[in-house]
């Protein structure tokens, strides 16, 4: 008989999500295992995963939790292979639950292969320097913390701020180049963890009403799915974005929201299990298992795809030391930051950009990428916008009407800053010619004297012209 087909009922315990089973032998870390358990009706598969090994005990992970589950009533099978899902070009348009399985009601997935869940970070010898801008359609993205093609730039957001519908525009808008033609070859995956019903049926309502379904493969974990399922979503994600930009030679951008509820997933697993908690109760791996998640983006030497992430993370309390975000900081390059202030102030999106910064976005911005005069403008549209904070603050103390006549104009330079270049309707695709002649036009409040982050040559072309 095959060693595939032994099947071994020495149940020992149940610990919430995880069974241990003993006298297994030929056990691997990580493999799926299938779970038969017998009730009134029959037997009732499930699916679970080794997350341990002792001699010839294992510890299973059963993603559909171990409900109906005895001592007595069950047994295991092993399969030999680790979590894989199906995979095709006909995963575009196409939407699935965490698990990767089809919830569109379109039949399931022909596949043209079958690809491991775990995947590999990307070697950093054989990496590309990224370079080419992304774009959102954003103007405090594209402007002032430009997301380059292969980089990983979150969002940084808390809860009851709009970063669910700033994701939706995003995943609507996205393109490649400077005219937005995104072509054939560009596609977007959203994965969705641990969200509500109306959220996963507002977002999918978004992308079929806007015609840009077609372009997306959706991965959809909602909240009352199990909590197991929740730690494949992204890597079930990341895998679909890697074949198709590393073996299709698309270039993909990957949006991942949310992964704090990823990482409370790991949380509450890790306390399942047993394990040491670390700070603020999360496993003393959460930076790893975020980097192993994170590094998977990333353009590879003489390939023609690309993977570039947007996670969106919220920050309890707003928190930014909060342990997820700050190991976040720690692995991407940059961040973009929404900010309840700008928000109560009717203002989306609300996009703090003194702390929001893209750490690529000097080399794919410029001249061949967008244009001369983007580095110049928006750092004079950073500098600027902080001078207005100092203005603001001494405003509070002497008012505004002991202000000199050059603070008075920080402050005008402020308000429209605020509501005519970070404000946009959420239906609003602004290209990148667009920005930057809107930066100018925010610019031209002030005096041409105080516009000193920018080259004289660049100052004297644009700052009278109507463009």
């Amino acid at each position: 008989m095959s060693v595939l087909a032994i099947e071994y009922s020495g149940l020992k315990e149940i610990n919430g999500q995880f069974v241990i089973y003993e006298g297994v032998d030929g056990a691997s870390y990580e493999e799926i295992v299938e779970l038969r358990v017998r009730g009134a009706g029959g037997f009732v598969k499930k699916t679970g995963q080794i997350v341990g090994i002792s001699g010839d005990k294992v510890i299973i992970r059963v993603f559909e939790g171990t409900d109906g589950v005895s001592l007595t009533n069950s047994a295991i099978r092993l399969t030999g292979r680790p979590m894989e899902i199906p995979l095709s070009e006909e995963i575009l348009g196409r939407v699935f639950d965490g698990a990767a399985r089809p919830i569109d009601g379109l039949g399931e997935l022909y596949a043209e292969r079958k690809a491991d869940i775990n995947g590999k970070q990307l070697n950093p010898v054989s990496r590309e320097y990224p370079r080419d801008f992304i774009q959102t359609g954003i103007s405090a993205i594209d402007g002032l913390a430009t997301l380059i093609r292969g980089q990983k730039l979150p969002i940084f957001s808390g809860n009851g701020l709009p970063h669910d519908r700033l994701a939706a525009q995003i995943t609507r808008q996205a393109s490649l180049g400077r005219e937005g033609d995104a072509g054939d070859s560009f596609a977007i995956v959203f994965a969705a963890m641990g969200v509500k019903y109306d959220v996963a049926e507002f977002f999918r309502r978004t992308f079929e009403e806007s015609g840009a379904l077609e372009r997306v493969v959706m991965f959809l974990n909602l909240a009352n799915d199990p909590v197991t399922e929740r730690i494949i979503t992204p890597k079930a994600a990341l895998t679909a974005a890697e074949y198709l930009a590393f073996e299709k030679g698309m270039d993909i951008l990957v949006i991942l929201t949310d992964m704090t509820a990823y990482a409370e997933a790991l949380r509450e697993i890790s306390s399942s299990r047993g394990e040491i908690p670390s700070r603020k109760g999360f496993p003393g791996y959460l930076y790893s298992e975020l980097a192993g998640i994170y590094e998977r983006a990333g353009l590879v030497r003489g390939q023609a795809g690309s993977v570039t992430q947007i996670p969106i993370l919220t920050m309890p309390n707003d928190d930014i030391t909060h342990p997820v975000p700050d190991l976040t900081g720690y692995i991407t390059e940059g961040q973009i930051v929404l900010d309840r202030n700008i928000h109560q102030q009717g203002v989306y999106p609300p996009i703090n950009v003194l702390p929001s910064l893209s750490r690529l976005m000097k080399d794919g911005i410029g001249e061949g990428y967008t244009r001369a005069d983007h580095p110049d403008l928006a750092n004079q549209l950073f500098s600027s916008y902080a001078r207005v904070g100092e203005v603001r603050a001494l405003a509070s103390v002497v008012g505004e009407d002991e202000l000199s006549d050059l603070d008075k104009k920080y402050m005008e330079f402020g308000k429209a800053f605020e509501d005519g270049y970070l404000r946009q309707g959420k239906f609003e695709n602004r290209g990148i010619m667009a920005t930057i002649a809107l930066g100018w036009r925010m610019l031209r409040i002030l005096p041409k004297s105080e516009l000193d982050r920018i080259n004289a040559g660049i100052l004297d072309e644009f700052y009278e012209s109507d463009m």
